[in-house]
This record gives structure tokens, C-alpha cells and sequence, in this order.
């Protein structure tokens, strides 16, 4: 069952809680004492800034949310991308999805980095939404603007200039989603204080919106037989 997310934030934080209390040691692998010690150091530099930027910048649930949540909204968009150059997508979706997917990988690793670093559990970055647990079930939740299993299917199974149509249609819809996100996180009292939430959701801010001009030239194009090569 797929739960769409707009006002149940309280649910997610529960969830996350409840992550965090059943969560158990990661094994420990086998490595020299020197290496050991050295990564010991950086882990704890690590923790110890991240612990300074939240004492200056207190970081809130909504900040928490908003990281963990955006997680499985990031591997989404990558999972959408990587499939442009299976589908036979034309050089500009190409790009773009390229573009896409070197950016969101790199900001799953920094999201990952600042919950660890704040010792909050970190969501699988799974394209179908995060895992919750309601009423003893499990089920996955999609974040705002988010494709449904039908939606990713629909795209899966388009091919050339098909593809290129839908990857735009459904991308939009994606972008449009994670700055609805953004707007969220601002909007709430005392949320998106922390210096890297901050400049990080700023950046998603900007970088999609731009994406979605982008997108809508280049619909335009594919509509008018215009897509350059």
C-alpha cells in the first residue's frame, strides 16, 4: 500500500524515533589499528562539528524530517534518470538526466552524513518512499510530487521520443513536489536554522525551480519538433 504524504509529519517522526530505539550496532570490519584509529578520529571531528553548527543553529524535527524524507525523494529522480539511456531518450534529456543524477547522488551522501552525524537513523534511499510501520503494517510513503508504482511503470515502459514526453511530464511533477518540500521546511517555525539544511534546501530550491524552466523549454521543443540533438 502506497500512503501519500502532505500533513502527516507527526507520523514520520514517530516512525524515525521508533527507528532509532530498535536500531542495532553496525558489525565492526576487520582492519588495522592505525586505520581503526585514524577513522575513529574523523567520525568523532565529524560528530563534534556537526554537534557546534547545532548548538549555534538548533535543528529541529522538521529539519529531520525534511532530510530523511528527501532521501528516498532523491533516489526516485535517480532511478527516473538512469533510465534515459535504456529508453532511448534524445541528447537533451540525456544530459539533463545526467545533470540530475550526479547532483542527487552527491546530496543523498550529505543528507545521510548530517543525520548519522546528529546520530538519527538513516532511511534506505529507496525510490519507492520511505518505510513506516501503521497499525503493525508496513508500507511505503511517498513525499510530495513523488511517481506512484503505476506512474513509474507508465514510464518504464516508454521508449524514444515517448519517453522523452513522460520523462518531462513526470520529472516536473517531481521537481514541483521537493520545492513544495522546501517551502514546508521555511514555512514551519524554526525549522531550516541549520546552517547545511539551510544552504541545502536553498540550493533545492533554486536548482529545481530552474530545472522545471528547463523541463517546460524543452516540452515546448519535443511538442514543436524543435528538440535540438
Amino acid at each position: 500500500m502506497i500512503v501519500n504524504v502532505g500533513r502527516r509529519r507527526g507520523l514520520v517522526w514517530a516512525f524515525l524515533v521508533a527507528a532509532t530505539a530498535l536500531a542495532s550496532p553496525r558489525p565492526v570490519e576487520a582492519q588495522d589499528p592505525a586505520s581503526s584509529a585514524a577513522r575513529l578520529r574523523s567520525d568523532s571531528a565529524a560528530v563534534a562539528k556537526a554537534r557546534a553548527d547545532s548548538a549555534r543553529y538548533p535543528y529541529t524535527s522538521a529539519d529531520i524530517e525534511f532530510m530523511s524524507g528527501m532521501i528516498g525523494h532523491h533516489a526516485q529522480a535517480v532511478a527516473m534518470s538512469r533510465w534515459a539511456a535504456s529508453h532511448g531518450a534524445s541528447g537533451p534529456i540525456q544530459r539533463l538526466a545526467d545533470r540530475i543524477i550526479n547532483a542527487q547522488v552527491d546530496e543523498i551522501a550529505l543528507m545521510s552524513r548530517w543525520l548519522r552525524d546528529r546520530n538519527q537513523p538513516v532511511p534506505e534511499a529507496n525510490p519507492k518512499g520511505m518505510k513506516m510501520i501503521m497499525n503493525g503494517m508496513e508500507h511505503m510513503m511517498l513525499m510530495p510530487g513523488m511517481l506512484t508504482e503505476e506512474q513509474m511503470t507508465d514510464l518504464d515502459k516508454a521508449r524514444g521520443p515517448e519517453f522523452d514526453k513522460k520523462f518531462l511530464v513526470y520529472m516536473m511533477q517531481h521537481h514541483d513536489g521537493a520545492v513544495g518540500m522546501v517551502k514546508q521546511l521555511f514555512g514551519t517555525v524554526g525549522a531550516g536554522q541549520d546552517e547545511m539544511v539551510f544552504k541545502f534546501a536553498s540550493d533545492v530550491q533554486i536548482d529545481q525551480t530552474t530545472e522545471i524552466t528547463r523541463m517546460q523549454q524543452l516540452r515546448i521543443a519535443l511538442e514543436f519538433g524543435t528538440l535540438p540533438p
